[in-house]
């Protein structure tokens, strides 16, 4: 019997219509599947059904690979691929494994020797850096910020000197409710000629994204409360 894949599904990044960030090709792989491995159940049911996918959800196995799953509960979940079962991943939204827990799945896979199938689909991190202008030839994806207000202010220092230092794009992203907090801390923390670039709701009918120096977004302050936002600093 021919072992099974691991394929790893991207998810739009918001709003129902899909066809503009997805490809059909990928709607047919879903479908080889009946199993997936997923962040967060609710979504990857509503991703599902929006997607066309065609097995009943009552009849498909989910598996919850999120911040408190342990290893060893991962090997378990890639068990039918020997059966020759093929195995989707799927994140919250975006790309599966890419600042997503899924990327313990693929460890496990490529341990033994599994095949792992990567899809096309949306990336904010990489939709933001194309659109902003930035250097997309060196770049780095640093995470979140830390959460502590002291904390913020010496990470965005840093990220900024080593954005000026190496020439190379400083990416971050955020929890929504801490958005609208975010760029202005940038624009008050910044060098008022560092470039900050804000990208929101990239691929929805409310995408706003938008590169301009520190002194600039102090007196044009976005209205991006509670919307998802990447930040880069050039």
């Amino acid at each position: 019997m021919a072992q099974g894949k691991l394929i790893l599904f991207p998810v739009g990044l918001g709003g129902d219509d899909l066809s503009a960030c997805l490809p059909a090709y990928n709607t047919r792989l879903l479908n080889s599947c009946t199993t997936f491995i997923v962040e967060e159940l609710r979504t990857a049911r509503r991703f599902l059904k929006k997607a066309g996918y065609l097995t009943p959800i009552d009849d498909t196995t989910f598996f919850v690979l999120n911040e408190h799953t342990r290893p060893q509960e991962v090997e378990h979940y890639l068990d039918g691929i020997a059966e020759g079962k093929n195995i989707g991943v799927l994140s919250e939204a975006g790309l599966p494994c890419v600042a997503d827990p899924g990327a313990m799945a693929v460890r496990m896979a490529q341990r033994h020797g599994i095949e792992v199938v990567p899809l096309v689909g949306p990336s904010s991190l990489m939709m933001a850096l194309m659109a902003s202008g930035f250097n997309g030839q060196n770049f780095a994806f640093v995470g979140y910020l830390p959460i502590d207000r002291p904390e913020r202010i010496r990470a965005i220092k840093a990220l900024e000197t080593r954005a000026r230092h190496e020439n190379q794009t400083q990416i971050f992203i955020e929890t929504p409710y801490r958005a609208a907090q975010t760029i202005e801390l940038l624009a008050n923390t910044c060098n008022p000629n560092t470039m900050i670039c804000v990208a929101t709701d990239i691929t929805l009918e409310t995408q706003f994204i938008r590169s301009a120096t520190a002194a600039w977004w102090k007196m044009h302050l976005p209205d991006i409360n509670k919307r998802n936002t990447v930040f880069l600093i050039s």
